[in-house]
């Protein structure tokens, strides 16, 4: 008989409405992945180091000229210059990252406070290495975090602190204020920071990222997870990065060498190549917050309830003035009955909270964004 590590996860909800949409041939802005092509001049590097030999395993913290250039890229976007060669490792993606990362630090009966909505890799982490997941939950419209409540939860079983910003699924980002909060809190103890900043890149409205790296503190007790996939529009590629002190990446590659060991070749050195031009992320804004205003002029008429996402490349839309079923049921209903298909919030949540809210990916073509404004404008109310 087979005890379960994780009794309470089964299929996840981006495959059940993957599975939905495509037997109702729906219009998927559910799952959270671009719905146009990367630029082929990296694939084009990626096919010369392969073509060059360049096909064997990578070192296992990474390859040194990637992690040479992001080092830079860090130093020149945040202000903070992590040691390309003990404080930067590169990930098969984001997701492995903080896998890792809890791995490395939680220990059996440790606490580890997320803020609700979560990207949904968090908690399972945290419980398969005997940690406590403890839960604040935002709410929406606005997902601001209550500070107070954060040191009410703080004891001496706290080992760490996620945070997410660009936030999945809200959009919303975490201003200079709240790292400073944060910054209080754990300055001086030892509470480790585990920050998701996968959408770094993705940030709208002339707005900059608050990066941990940012702040002295924080980046002296922070892993900061980032993505290439998120950044260049090949998010299957599962290629990321995870930064942190000396001290802490030291045990976070224990971890790494065991469960990955290293990651693609060819890919690496193609990245610190297409990096040397800083234009090819720092464009990114630009190119994004073009969607989400194309995303969000089409759905001015629609009854859906809109706050402009300020980050990532989802938009939450409300729908209390339409019906009062569940999040998960309206958006069953949205891809069988209008073709549609989308996240329900409620699932990023520990047990039934529910704001009746969707997510939706802009991540698509501009045809795509225009069709999904005439479908959502002509939902009716229940």
């Amino acid at each position: 008989m087979i005890q379960s590590k994780l009794p309470n996860v089964g299929t996840t909800i981006f495959t059940v409405m993957s599975k939905l949409a495509a037997e109702h041939k729906a219009l998927n802005l559910g799952q959270g992945f671009p719905g146009f092509p990367m630029d082929m001049q990296l694939g084009a590097l990626v096919e010369g180091y392969i073509r060059k030999g360049f096909n064997q395993y990578a070192p296992m913290q990474g390859v040194i000229e990637l992690r040479k250039i992001l080092s830079e890229k860090i130093a020149s976007m945040y202000g903070h210059r992590y040691d390309a060669d003990s404080e930067i490792t590169i990930t098969a993606g984001g997701t492995q990252a903080i896998y890792t990362a809890i791995t490395a630090l939680v220990h059996s009966d440790d606490e580890v406070i997320l803020f609700a909505p979560a990207y949904d890799c968090y908690a399972p982490a945290i419980e398969l290495n005997g940690g406590k997941p403890v839960w604040i939950n935002l709410t929406y419209p606005d997902f601001k975090i209550n500070w107070n409540d954060v040191r009410k939860l703080v004891n001496h079983k706290t080992k760490m602190i996620i945070i997410n910003t660009p936030h999945n699924p809200s959009g919303a980002c975490m201003p200079a204020e709240d790292m400073l909060e944060l910054e209080k809190i754990v300055a001086g103890s030892d509470i480790f920071v585990l920050s998701d900043e996968v959408y770094e890149h993705i940030v709208f409205d002339g707005n900059q990222h608050q990066s941990v790296a940012r702040y002295p503190t924080l980046a002296s007790q922070s892993f900061t997870v980032f993505s290439f996939g998120k950044t260049f529009h090949n998010t299957g590629w599962k290629m990321g990065y995870i930064c942190g002190p000396a001290a802490m990446m030291a045990e976070f590659r224990k971890v790494h060498q065991f469960n990955v060991f290293s990651c693609n070749t060819p890919v690496q050195y193609a990245l610190a190549e297409y990096l040397q031009q800083e234009e090819r992320y720092l464009q990114l804004p630009i190119f994004y917050e073009e969607k989400r205003n194309v995303f969000f002029n089409a759905i001015q008429s629609s009854p859906f309830e809109v706050v402009p996402s300020a980050g990532t490349y989802f938009q939450l839309l409300g729908y209390k003035s339409l019906s009062e079923e569940k999040d998960t049921d309206m958006a069953i209903r949205l891809t069988r009955d209008y073709g549609i298909a989308s996240i329900p919030c409620s699932v990023f949540y520990p047990g039934n909270h529910d704001d009746k809210v969707l997510r939706f990916c802009f991540a698509k073509e501009n045809e795509d964004l225009m069709r999904a404004g005439e479908i959502l404008s002509a939902v009716k109310k229940m």
